[in-house]
């Protein structure tokens, strides 16, 4: 079999720091000690001849990160396909050559990696227009129609993020924000390598933890897809620069990265590393930024910039993160009804622009109840089931129960309802005074049917509960 791959140009990128044991845990990741003779080899720096190859070598820690497919006899053997030279997934090799293992924890590994594998397999041919030689070819070349339909609508309100990441074989965070990119032209303004930004995106996804109903990717590509609609506002696309886009676009994509499914409340009063890293303030929305800085460098997506350039890019996208925790709230919602009032916001001001990117954030990360029922109550639902299990394990641990956590005296219904009323409603009442349109228009006309909506469930939950109460008595 012909070798698929040219074994010249890239360079070997060379890393001086010792390998951080998260990103060796990563499934994304490829390691490989320097003695390995995986491609025939006992010296890994042959390797540099081939395309995509990475080196890494320390001097407390060696390894050796891949980003292609590897030897074709390793492929031919996993019964796996060539890839075209363009694409790039991630696989652990180590499920290749590691000695059998036994248990069900071994086994479980396994095929959640095997699992990653295929979906990041599938996807790289899926926007390609690559056929695949199985049966699955005709569904596969269906779905990648339906996903790139879906993408012509990027600025769709009742745009359907659960469709789009069933189509995109779970890769809806990569596949949209890539999309957005390309769309808005930062591909070409900020001259990125189209390799670093899609491995830079598939690391934010995998950063997300599957196993959170509510904080997941599918979270970070909805957040995404809702700040690109409010970018696109008259009121402030008129004004925002490319550079102004590529951070509110980064800053969705990454605003909730490696969340724990659990509260600030419940990191500090289990005296969580975190929590005493962060000194009990902002907690998570610190560690978000500073995932979201780690992977970036670790990318080397933006290491063409100036250092003033880097370091304003990492401090702008750590306001615009920071600006997301919900303690804050009554803050920017004062400031924003000030500006409004003394109609003194002037977007042509960087300071102020970068203001109203921090409220679009906000808007963007808590609009579920303000999208259609449908996709409303399935938000709703899994906020809800996440708020619920962290109950579940304070109860287990005799810890006092969070608000809204207790499953035995709080309901999906009165928590949307409150939430609706307390949080959502008054900003975004305020965000429809600075942009009236048509969108914010709609945003207002849903959340008021869906708090109806919860009201009317609400009522019947009552009633039932009631009747069952009366028929008890009797």
């Amino acid at each position: 079999m012909a070798l698929c791959y040219q074994y010249h140009q890239l360079p070997v990128l060379p890393l001086d720091r010792p390998v951080p044991k998260h990103v060796l845990s990563r499934r994304g990741a490829i390691s490989f000690s320097s003695s390995s003779s995986l491609f025939g080899c006992a010296n890994p720096r042959v390797l540099s001849q081939r395309r995509g190859a990475i080196s890494y070598e320390s001097s407390d820690q060696t390894a050796l990160y891949i980003r292609m497919l590897g030897d074709v006899r390793v492929r031919s053997r996993a019964g796996f396909q060539p890839e075209r030279r363009d694409s790039h997934p991630y696989i652990d090799f180590r499920l290749l050559h590691l000695p059998p293992e036994t248990g069900e924890l071994a086994s479980a590994r396994k095929i959640r990696r095997l699992r990653s594998f295929q979906r990041y397999f599938r996807s790289a041919h899926l926007f390609r227009g690559i056929s695949s030689p199985n049966s699955l070819c005709i569904l596969d070349d269906n779905y990648s129609g339906q996903a790139m339909c879906m993408l012509e609508k990027d600025r769709s309100w009742n745009f359907d993020i659960f469709l789009f990441d069933r189509l995109t074989n779970g890769n809806s965070l990569v596949t949209l924000t890539f999309h957005l990119f390309k769309y808005h032209g930062l591909v070409e303004h900020f001259h990125l390598d189209l390799v670093k930004l899609r491995q830079f995106l598939v690391m934010v996804q995998e950063d997300y933890r599957s196993n959170n109903p509510y904080h997941n990717a599918i979270h970070a590509a909805d957040v995404t897809q809702a700040m690109n609609c409010y970018l696109k506002e008259a009121k402030l696309a008129e004004f925002v620069s490319p550079w102004d886009i590529l951070v509110g676009l980064l800053a969705a994509a990454t605003h909730d990265m490696d969340h724990p499914g659990v509260n600030q409340s419940f990191l500090i009063k289990t005296n969580h590393y975190l929590a005493c890293l962060y000194k009990n303030t902002s907690v998570l929305e610190n560690h978000h930024w500073k995932s979201a800085v780690c992977v970036l460098q670790e990318s080397k997506l933006f290491s063409h910039l100036s250092v003033e350039e880097s370091y304003q890019l990492g401090h702008q996208l750590g306001s615009l993160i920071l600006a997301t925790d919900i303690t804050r709230q009554n803050e920017f919602l004062s400031q924003l009804r000030t500006h409004l009032d003394m109609s003194d916001l002037c977007l042509d001001n960087a300071g102020q622009r970068h203001f109203m990117l921090q409220i679009a954030l906000k808007c963007a990360d808590i609009s579920n109840p303000c999208r259609p029922w449908k996709l409303s109550k399935q938000w709703s639902e899994k906020v809800c089931q996440e708020f619920f299990h962290q109950g579940d394990i304070e109860r287990r641990h005799k810890l006092a129960i969070s608000q809204l956590c207790d499953r035995r005296t709080e309901t999906v219904a009165n928590i949307q309802i409150g939430f609706i009323t307390c949080v959502a409603k008054p900003l975004f009442v305020e965000w429809s005074r600075f942009c009236n349109t048509t969108l914010s228009r709609t945003m207002l006309g849903h959340l008021s049917l869906n708090n109806a909506s919860w009201k009317g469930l609400l009522k019947e939950h009552t009633r039932s509960g009631d009747d069952a109460d009366s028929i008890t008595r009797k």
